[in-house]
């Protein structure tokens, strides 16, 4: 039986989304240079975002990476740091780690700044967004060390943040959640256990050779060639699609993993990996939530002015972080 044409599958203010978009004229980001691409999407990050919530408590603050270099990075937490928080065990919200999406080669602190207000809003739980270095200046495995380095400094230091170390998750949309599966992976490894996987739409697999990659080649917002531009800027080299740092369905093991809520967008190239990544974890015996949003498109939860799948995405996503935190 022949499936029905992808655009059928879209909701009605979706089309609208994408009509309006196509209206505007923008060039695609893969046309341009990667500098004009960082550009590009910064300004228009927050155009369809719900609006910018304010918190009691909105930090800069700079990690330490493994060569010296301090990795920006921006604390959201729904009250005031509390004085004898700080340096005490098992005190303190606990936190999420937060990575961007953006291909490994466009996004920022900036471009996520109001998704990571709602999910520490709605959640009750602290959120630490991290610039981590992005492509092409910085290739593969760059953004994988500095993810992970931020994660390793977290677990030890939290406590001077007046957060809880015990309880910390990791999370992300499309690369930042491919980002957030490797840190669990290693985190994993090293015997720190964490709270959750909290993944939008992750980038999973080494190549696009999945139905939905096929289906949502052209027109749904991450095209086939943004894809191919993003990963070429990011990669020294075909081989290194074949890590599990870059491709983490690649991995031998998913036992023991952190338990994971995935959010999925039913019209995107990415969906079929997710799924993967959802039935690798659940054969392994780690519990999952994974929900696919209907007739929507990637990017979508930064679209909550005008698509409400993305406001009920933020509340699922915050209520999978306060069930695995226990607020």
């Amino acid at each position: 039986m022949s499936l029905p044409p992808p655009e059928s599958l879209l909701t009605s203010a979706m089309r609208g989304v994408l009509e309006r978009m196509t209206r505007a004229g923008h060039p695609p980001l893969y046309t341009v240079s990667p500098r004009q691409a960082k550009a590009a999407y910064a300004l228009g990050a927050e155009v369809l975002e719900v609006p910018k919530a304010q918190l009691a408590r909105v930090e800069d603050f700079t990690i330490p990476a493994r060569d010296g270099f301090a990795l920006p990075a921006r604390l959201y937490a729904p009250v005031a740091k509390e004085a004898g928080a700080v340096g005490v065990a098992g005190t303190g919200l606990p936190l999420l780690l937060y990575f961007h999406g953006g291909g490994f080669t466009v996004g920022s602190i900036n471009t996520h700044d109001i998704l990571c207000r709602e999910l520490s809003r709605l959640s009750g739980a602290a959120v630490i967004s991290l610039d981590y270095r992005l492509a092409p200046e910085h290739k593969f495995p760059a953004a994988a060390e500095d993810t992970w380095d931020a994660l390793a400094w977290l677990a030890i230091n939290a406590m001077d943040l007046g957060l809880d170390a015990r309880r910390i998750a990791v999370g992300g949309d499309s690369a930042g959640g491919t980002l957030a599966v490797q840190c669990a992976m290693r985190a994993r490894d090293i015997g720190l256990k964490l709270a959750l996987q909290l993944l939008f739409y992750p980038g999973m697999m080494a190549h696009q050779d999945t139905p939905s990659h096929q289906r949502f080649a052209q027109g749904f917002v991450l095209d086939e060639p943004a894809i191919s531009w993003f990963f070429n800027h990011y990669v020294r080299d075909p081989s290194d699609r074949e890590d599990w740092r870059f491709a983490p369905l690649r991995a031998s093991n998913f036992s023991d993993l952190a338990p994971a809520w995935i959010g999925l967008a039913e019209c995107d190239p990415l969906v079929d990996e997710g799924v993967q990544y959802g039935d690798a974890l659940r054969a392994a015996g780690v519990p999952v939530d994974l929900e696919i949003y209907r007739g929507v498109v990637h990017e979508f939860i930064k679209m909550g002015r005008a698509i409400p799948q993305a406001k009920i995405a933020h509340a699922h996503a915050a209520a999978a972080l306060k069930q695995a935190f226990d607020l």
